[in-house]
């Protein structure tokens, strides 16, 4: 049997109703964003479900279309906590059967302990006040009940020897953050895999790498930058992806030693701090 394209996300079903309602009022991309006030590329992205509208928008669209409020309505529950490069993958990830996660500078979202998760949002922001950062911590740690439950993805994680060592919070937190992944690793949760120093270069060099999998859909990969993020489904690029994931994991060490050597760099960061 043929297998299905990736689930499609709530959001992608939003742009795919305004497609439809768009076409059965006779308009064009271009004519709709003239009484949206914005341009047709944009209604593209939202058709796509690349984008969603701003309120305002939304109310403009639902005139323009006659559809009393239907989309200004729908938007409100479609309201994401992340950016807008990362809100379809945080919608994705709860349908994955498999993780697969590469941590290239620091530990991927869903492994972050509350005390490290801070100090990363603190780091990236000026002008913060406790309750931003609150708010964006909490936001992380509702992901990670993904990996908390024995219904959850099977989640492999392979982590780059340099994120182990980079002092994020300072000595306390990080010997906290390595043996909660220690502790994940050793009871089943997760599948961990260091790429140390003496591997040299590897596949995944240049960057991090979140691939997703599905049990009755095709898988998509994730790649992320400075305030930008790229989900790629072309199946010829997810191939690649995983394969770049594979050399890179064959490049590793075991997972028993892997664990072994977290534990040993969580004890260096303690007495550090002694």
């Amino acid at each position: 049997m043929a297998m299905e394209r990736r689930p499609r996300t709530p959001r992608e079903k939003y742009g795919e109703e305004l497609r439809l309602r768009r076409v059965a009022a006779g308009l064009t991309q271009e004519a709709l964003g003239d009484q949206v006030v914005c341009s047709p590329t944009l209604i593209s992205h939202y058709e796509a479900g690349r984008r969603l509208p701003k309120p305002d928008d939304a109310q403009r669209i639902d005139l323009a279309l006659n559809t009393d409020g239907f989309f200004v309505r729908w938007l409100r529950d479609l309201e994401s906590n992340y950016a807008d490069y990362f809100a379809t993958v945080a919608e994705l990830e709860r349908e994955a059967a498999e993780i697969r996660q590469f941590g290239a500078q620091l530990v991927p979202g869903l492994l972050q302990t509350p005390a490290y998760a801070r100090a990363v949002f603190q780091a990236a922001r000026t002008n913060f006040t406790q309750d931003d950062l609150d708010k964006a911590v909490a936001n992380r740690l509702a992901r990670a009940k993904l990996l908390q439950t024995p219904s959850g993805p099977i989640a492999w994680t392979l982590l780059d020897e340099s994120v182990l060592r980079r002092r994020v919070g300072g000595p306390l937190v990080m010997a906290e953050q390595l043996r909660t992944i220690a502790d994940m690793a050793e009871s089943g949760r997760l599948r961990l895999h260091v790429l140390t120093f003496d591997a040299g270069a590897h596949a995944l060099l240049e960057g991090m790498l979140y691939l997703l999998n599905f049990r009755d859909a095709a898988p998509i990969a994730y790649a992320e930058g400075l305030y930008t993020g790229n989900l790629i489904d072309d199946p010829a690029l997810v191939d690649a992806c995983h394969t770049d994931y594979a050399l890179a994991l064959g490049d590793a060490v075991s997972h028993r030693k892997s664990v072994a050597l977290v534990r040993a760099i969580a004890e260096e960061h303690e007495h550090a701090q002694r």
